[in-house]
């Protein structure tokens, strides 16, 4: 039995009413329960709308993505008709298979922008979970009032309520050579000339999504810890627990729900990012958003349905990662 599991039942002892030969009977969690049919549209009429809407505007899309990665590309446009040379192009490099070559087993620029990605959707992820930990954790812990709780928390959000292309593009005034930043540290003498690290950079480029995204983490971690029973904190208390324990046993495990909520909302929208690669980083690394939009752009659109598939693939295993990680249905 988990420290969670025994916190539960003293605390539900604690808090159980009780009368004059003792406490109330206790209802077991698995006991059978009859409904009965409560008049009302049926479940198909009820989940058609939804479902039509899914088939029409996300399976149909994806199936065409996937059909039109085979098929050629005619300079203007594509044409009917089957081929693999769209991903012997997407993993294989020029001599990949030639022992001799300096390339040889060599992963193509477009698997390595992949990765980059990964990489940058990883790093951007750890860093939304430091901030947005800590800020959903007072809001729902330490703040006791009701309309506090609202008021901060619809603060926190404020900026997503802006455009995303504002937001991406008000950090060029901030971290430009002479941005707001550059200004302060040449002002206090911290450096002699400005710095040109913080615009067209890793840096910035991280910072960007960040504020542009962590706010999809700290929503899903406020509603979880929120959730928690105070009961189970009480009777921790109680046992003799301290802070860290507490937080350890019980905090931690009930909220790794709405962590891993989060952590699926911000994995999807930074593999898919294309914008702050180009407003923010200035165009020096490509991410498999920008690859897609070049070739779209150049009407290459088999080529560049090879990326998105192989994106969404690439989302898909990221998501059932995180999934198996934590069990989701604990949110539901």
């Amino acid at each position: 039995m988990t420290t969670v599991e025994s916190y539960a039942k003293i605390a539900h002892a604690e808090t159980a009413p009780r009368g004059l030969i003792g406490g109330a009977p206790m209802v077991l969690p698995d006991a059978k329960r009859k409904y009965r049919r409560q008049p009302g549209f049926p479940v198909p009429v009820l989940i058609a709308p939804a479902t039509l809407w899914l088939v029409v505007f996300l399976f149909l899309p994806l199936i065409s993505i996937f059909i039109f990665s085979f098929w050629k590309s005619a300079g203007h446009g594509m044409v009917p008709g089957f081929t693999l040379d769209n991903y012997r192009a997407f993993f294989a490099s020029e001599g990949f298979f030639d022992p001799s070559h300096a390339d040889f087993l060599t992963p193509s620029i477009f698997v390595r922008t992949l990765w980059t990605t990964f990489r940058f959707t990883i790093t951007v992820m750890a860093i939304c979970l430091i901030l947005a930990y800590p800020l959903a954790y007072f809001l729902s812990m330490q703040v006791q009032n009701f309309k506090w709780q609202l008021t901060l928390f619809l603060l926190a959000m404020v900026p997503f309520w802006t455009s995303y292309l504002i937001r991406a593009v008000a950090w060029l005034p901030m971290l430009g050579r002479h941005g707001l930043i550059n200004e302060f540290l040449v002002s206090f003498g911290i450096v002699e000339e400005p710095v040109s690290f913080f615009l067209y950079s890793e840096f910035s480029y991280t910072m960007a999504l960040v504020q542009l995204y962590v706010v999809l983490a700290v929503g899903p971690i406020f509603f979880s810890l929120a959730k928690i029973d105070r009961t189970l904190l009480e009777a921790a208390r109680d046992m003799g627990a301290t802070p860290f324990q507490i937080f350890r046993e019980i905090i931690a495990p009930l909220s790794l729900p709405g962590v891993a909520i989060g952590m699926i909302f911000i994995f999807v929208m930074v593999m898919g990012e294309f914008a702050t690669a180009v407003v923010v980083y200035g165009g020096k690394s490509s991410t498999t958003g920008t690859v897609i939009l070049n070739y779209y752009a150049i009407a290459n659109y088999p080529f560049a349905a090879v990326n998105a598939f192989m994106l969404m693939v690439a989302m898909m295993i990221g998501v059932v990662i995180i999934l198996r990680l934590v069990d989701i249905r604990k949110e539901l």
